[in-house]
């Protein structure tokens, strides 16, 4: 990506560090994560703007602590270290980090003692007849925000050139700052929607301190996109991943209007599809867009390969690299085809690479875990640097329907991660019924757009029932549906009781085989947004 300013945030494991990039992004500043132990030299090339620590699951105190190349520190740009990332910046510079006396976990009251430069204008001056911030002024400042902290360990010396900006009851320095060097720590995560005025901090991060640009847009990308993929493939032909989701529909699109004809886009029924997939994603991208869509039906050849497999990280591999032999097979038949595209999103290169220490693999992604080392087709991935609503907005500059554009988030793995336990045709079968009967459900509610995902999940248990004075013992059916931005983190949708009351009642007595029907109330995290 060849842009001149652009933020690097080094991740040191917390679950908040794809959010930082995300935020930076929302800002319109590219933005890039790269491992904590990312070599000087990569990080020069990169020439970034300005860098962030990210926080971490450690502590500065593990025998193992994570520790960046302090040269970062001699780079002559802003650095901004959040909460772990705090800790790390006090102890690499010769400050001093100790347990806390009380950690701090959630919402607390942050009183700031200067409002220059990074804490400007966060926070508004509080009026002396409310009784709370009377009884802050009088203690601290008249200066109060809410933030979000999640540590236990804090800051009892400040390095040489840093002071404290800023306090909580529980943190004597909760914010630090060397404006000589333009480095500045924070014990809480602007990151995350719970601090109030997260997002003006870091806005003033960037134009501020950092004074970058606001440069990356869509419409750039899109640009720089094209002369990407029109050099990377020249006179060569491409072959293109449908899946029918909107990852996939959109890279097609993206290809296609760099190089036309030249995109043959393969759609592979394996056998653990959603009902009517096929014939909707041929119809849909044949008429919008006229592209060459060759239809191959494999379902009998998946399902033979997920017999008897019930690991979910098996079934992932196993299908991912099927998909790659199927794609190889037909492009083989095609003339001058030496590309092959798919959907793979940043998200999923960053959870597909397990670092020593941060970002944990929760899952492989068939797009990156399950390629064949031995693949012929050389790999094109345009929409890799993207996270998912980002490539909503660049599918609708490209003319993209709402029907593609709008669709939940649907895996590569497809019903076979949401079959918890063995794959077999006939679960699938009643997988697919119920799926149906919820998104109905939930698009006859008015509720489909403002939901990140809706889906049901079959259980490897059977329960016990009555249906027409008989005694039956039969499968049990999971509905899940989360709110979410970005996909990072989600919660539970409330959805009506009316509407969850259609959804099993339908279930129940539509599908055959299906006694009960429960709904999932856990939030990401701790609990990921699909089941496997």
């Amino acid at each position: 990506m060849d842009l001149k300013d652009k933020i690097l945030v080094l991740d040191f494991g917390s679950q908040y560090t794809q959010l930082i990039a995300r935020r930076i992004r929302e800002h319109k500043v590219y933005s890039e994560i790269f491992p904590f132990n990312a070599s000087i030299d990569k990080i020069k090339a990169f020439a970034p703007k300005g860098i962030i620590l990210s926080g971490s699951p450690s502590s500065i105190y593990d025998k193992k602590a994570l520790l960046p190349d302090k040269e970062i520190f001699s780079l002559g740009v802003p650095v901004l270290g959040i909460c772990y990332g705090m800790q790390l910046m006090a102890h690499c510079l010769g400050g001093k980090v100790a347990k806390a006396v009380k950690r701090e976990y959630g919402r607390a009251e942050l009183m700031i003692d200067d409002d220059t430069n990074l804490l400007k204008g966060i926070a508004k001056r509080c009026k002396m007849q409310d009784a709370r911030c009377k009884r802050l002024v009088t203690r601290h400042s008249s200066l109060v925000t809410v933030v979000w902290m999640s540590h236990g360990d804090r800051i009892e010396k400040v390095p040489a050139g840093f002071k404290s900006i800023a306090h909580t009851d529980n943190s004597p320095i909760a914010a630090m700052a060397d404006t000589g060097r333009n480095f500045f720590a924070l014990q809480f995560h602007p990151e995350v929607v719970h601090t109030e005025r997260g997002t003006d901090i870091l806005r003033n991060l960037l134009f501020k301190i950092c004074e970058c640009k606001p440069t990356w847009t869509i419409k750039s990308f899109i640009d720089t996109a094209i002369e990407d993929i029109k050099g990377k493939v020249g006179n060569s032909g491409v072959v293109c991943a449908i899946s029918g989701g909107v990852d996939s529909a959109v890279t097609s699109a993206l290809i296609h209007k760099a190089i036309g004809k030249k995109l043959t886009c393969i759609f592979v029924d394996n056998g653990v599809l959603r009902t009517g997939e096929a014939k909707k994603v041929e119809t849909t991208l044949k008429k919008n867009f006229h592209m060459n869509i060759i239809c191959v039906d494999a379902s009998e050849r998946f399902l033979k390969k997920l017999k008897g497999i019930t690991d979910p990280e098996r079934k992932r591999k196993i299908i991912g690299n099927e998909f790659i032999r199927v794609f190889e097979e037909n492009a083989k038949k095609l003339k001058n085809v030496r590309f092959l595209a798919q959907g793979t999103l940043y998200p999923d290169v960053i959870e597909s690479v397990s670092f020593k220490g941060p970002s944990a693999t929760i899952k492989s992604h068939h797009n990156v875990g399950g390629l064949l080392k031995y693949m012929r087709l050389k790999l094109i991935e345009p929409l890799r640097e993207l996270f998912k609503d980002e490539v909503r907005v660049l599918g609708r500059e490209l003319g993209m329907p709402e029907e593609i554009i709008n669709r939940h988030p649907f895996p590569g793995p497809g019903l076979a991660i949401r079959i918890i336990g063995e794959v077999t045709r006939q679960r699938c079968d009643i997988l697919r019924k119920a799926d149906a009967i919820v998104l109905e459900e939930i698009k006859k509610a008015g509720l489909y757009v403002e939901l990140w995902q809706a889906f049901a999940v079959l259980l490897p248990v059977k329960t016990v029932g009555v249906m027409g004075d008989e005694r039956t013992y039969e499968n049990v059916i999971a509905v899940r549906a989360v709110k979410s931005v970005d996909g990072m983190t989600a919660d539970w949708a409330k959805l009506p009781y009316d509407v969850m009351g259609n959804i099993s009642n339908r279930i129940i007595n539509e599908v055959r085989g299906v006694n009960r029907v429960v709904y999932d109330i856990s939030s990401k995290p701790p609990s990921t947004i699909e089941w496997e």
